[in-house]
């Protein structure tokens, strides 16, 4: 339920940015109900207002929600043995940032009726929120659909902003993306690029840097070594 209410307000927000943008309250609620995906959704429903290109929707999109892959590669290690193919199929579509992260945190192995029950509702959720969001927006006032429609991009920044204080290697990543996002918007010749792919260029760029900056020590160190080194 708590993840449920939390997607019901981003979700309205971003059926007010499709429905302002030109988009059916059908097709912005199909969007939804076949994407479950907060930024991916917000970056391809924007290129498809703006006139991208299919390969340029399709390629963003993916970049955007290759982290779904990781999660499910790392929550299929966790789930039943006996889960079938079919089930992990379905339910991997409902793997979410959040939901992912519910289902990791449990001490016991995850069945598919567990995954259900977890998935069902923050999906009733999305679903819901974005039909309202849609049908409200030609009732709501100007003034208020404006508010609403950044309240998305909050929840953007109040997702990076805590790790970024965490850690440096996020904090770096933020601001180059910033810079290098800044340099396509003003630079002469770089600002003729599309926004969707100044999205891929920004992401392979950066998170390339990052990981070639930054690699993981998959060997943690021995405390004796640790303290010597200290």
């Amino acid at each position: 339920m708590p993840i449920c209410l939390g997607y019901l307000s981003v979700s309205f927000a971003f059926g007010i940015l499709a429905t302002q943008g030109g988009l059916p309250v059908w097709v912005a609620l199909l969007i939804s109900m076949t994407n479950l995906t907060s930024a991916g959704q917000v970056a391809g429903t924007q290129l498809i207002l703006t006139g991208g290109m299919y390969i340029e929707i399709a390629i963003t999109t993916f970049i955007i929600n290759i982290r779904y892959m990781l999660m499910s590669l790392s929550l299929s290690q966790k789930v039943e043995a006996k889960m079938t193919n079919l089930q992990r199929w379905i339910l991997a579509f409902g793997i979410t940032d959040e939901i992912f992260a519910v289902a990791s945190q449990q001490k016991e192995e995850v069945s598919a009726k567990y995954l259900s029950g977890l998935i069902v509702t923050p999906y009733v959720g999305w679903a819901l929120g974005t039909f309202l969001g849609a049908t409200a927006a030609g009732l709501l006032p100007m003034s208020l659909r404006d508010a609403l429609g950044i309240a998305i991009y909050g929840m953007f920044i109040a997702i990076i902003i805590p790790p970024a204080r965490k850690a440096r290697p996020v904090a770096v990543v933020v601001v180059l993306s910033i810079a290098l996002s800044c340099a396509f918007k003003w630079l002469p010749l770089l600002n003729q690029i599309s926004s969707g792919w100044v999205i891929i260029i920004c992401a392979v760029l950066v998170s390339a840097y990052a990981a070639a900056r930054y690699p993981i020590d998959e060997e943690a160190p021995e405390p004796e070594k640790a303290g010597g080194e200290a």
